[in-house]
This record gives structure tokens, sequence and C-alpha cells, in this order.
């Protein structure tokens, strides 16, 4: 049986977790029919290692900017900054930037400062910004319509574990919506609801590992294989099989990811 391939589209391949059995990691992606994976960044300080693993394996993309839990390590990071790093080839997205209000590891007026920075070099580079979102969907909501007000930028709200209204109106200013393990958990039927709502051409998967193993492996660590069992539970959501929804998924993974390449496919 040929496997439906789709794209863990936010993972964190250069955590420690991974340190040891990387190549595993992703020979066992492909294996699943995980044939593409974003390691994303969380310090731009740390481009050079995101960028490495990149080069090392074809099929491995990257991510350039900073995590709202390390904003206050980085303010001395510049938007040129951000825009040479963004140069690379393989580097296909901003972030990931935003806003989390239920750790508040970085003052929440820096993390700010950092997120409309990174919004603004999505917005010159072209490249879809990553948003991370917990517990601060009004202010998140505030920030992307004042943002999108003066010009437009492709952004995705990641790992959605948020509100309906967030997602409504990410919907509306014309961001996809992305999927974690969180989606398969018993508890999170108003994820899956919200889910239900999001049109089929703004939806994406993800692990976010090392975090959010989905069912069955809740509690274990993740890994970009186990992208398929979120991509299951979607197509249930959805009313359809992952056969019908794994090209769809791939669609809107070019669509919003315009610098990974179609023949990267072939690849795997």
């Amino acid at each position: 049986m040929t496997l439906p391939l789709i794209t863990d589209t936010h993972c964190h391949l250069d955590f420690p977790d991974f340190a040891d059995d990387l190549a595993g990691v992703i020979a066992r992606a492909r294996a699943a029919g995980v044939h593409r994976m974003v390691t994303i960044s969380t310090r731009v300080k740390k481009a050079a290692i995101y960028r490495d693993i990149a080069e090392r394996f074809e099929n491995v993309f990257f991510s350039v900017g900073t995590h709202p839990h390390n904003a206050a390590e980085e303010p001395d990071i510049t938007l040129d900054d951000i825009l040479r790093l963004s140069e690379h080839a393989k580097c296909v997205a901003i972030g990931e930037a935003g806003l989390d209000y239920h750790y508040d590891k970085s003052p929440r007026d820096m993390q700010a400062t950092s997120f409309r920075l990174q919004i603004v070099a999505a917005r010159i580079t072209g490249l879809p910004l990553v948003i991370h979102a917990r517990a601060a969907d009004a202010d998140m909501i505030s920030i992307l319509e004042d943002e999108m007000g003066k010009g437009a930028f492709k952004a995705i709200l990641h790992c959605f574990s948020s509100g309906a209204e967030l997602a409504r109106v990410g919907v509306e200013l014309g961001l996809y919506v992305s999927f974690s393990g969180i989606l398969t958990f018993k508890n999170s039927q108003d994820i899956r609801d919200i889910a239900a709502e999001v049109p089929l051409d703004r939806l994406l998967v993800e692990t976010d590992a090392p975090y959010l193993a989905p069912m069955p492996h809740r509690g274990k660590t993740n890994e970009p294989a186990f992208t398929v069992h979120t991509a299951k539970v979607l197509a249930d959501v959805k009313g359809m099989d992952i056969a019908t929804l794994a090209p769809v998924l791939e669609a809107n993974t070019h669509r919003i990811f315009s610098r990974i390449p179609h023949s990267a496919a072939k690849a795997a």
C-alpha cells in the first residue's frame, strides 16, 4: 500500500530529545509517509543550528525567528539580522513569533515588539510567519488586524489551541491554521469543532515535536512520523479519509511555504 505523503510543518529537530538519533527520526518519518519537515526556530541566534540540520537532510527545511518565550533574550535582534538569515534557500518561514500569556516567560511588551518585528520581516520577504498564540487571543487579534492593515503578509496559526474567534479572524485575514496532536486528545472536542469550521484550503498539520505526541503515543516523545495520526483525525473531522485529505494538505503546504520545491516530494 502506498502511503499518502504529508508534511510535518512544525517540529523542533534541534532539541536535545533528538540529538542521539536524528537520522533515525528522519528515516522513521519518511517510512510513515511524512516526507518533509520544517524545523522551527526559537532563537535567531541559533540560526546556524537550524540551517545545518536542513543542509544535512534533503527534505528538512527551517525557519528563522524568536519565540515569545525567548523575546527577552534577543532584544538586540534587528530586522536586518532576520532578513539576512532568511536568504538561505532552505529557509522557508519566519518565526515562530507571537504571544504567550500562559507562561509569560518574557515581558508582554517585549513579546509584542518581537512579534511585530517578525511580521515586518514576513511582509518584506514574502515568507510565512509562524505564529505562537497561547492565552492571548484578544491581543493577538488586535495585533494581527492592526498589522494586516499596514500591508498584507502570510501567516500560520501554529499548534492551534486557542478560541474559535481567533480562528475565525485568522481565516478572514488570510491565515492558515495548523493542528497538532492536541486535535487527537479525548478532551479536545472544542479544537475538533474549530477544525471542522476551518476551510479545507487553510488547513495544515504538524507535530510541534518533541512535544504533544498525538494519540496513541500521548505521553511519549513526539516525532515527525506521528504527524500521520493527527492527519487521520483531521480527516475524520472533515468527513473524509486520509488518502483524500493528504493531497489537500500538500497543496496547502506548497501554497503557504512557497519556497519549498515541489521536487522535494520526489526525493522521499
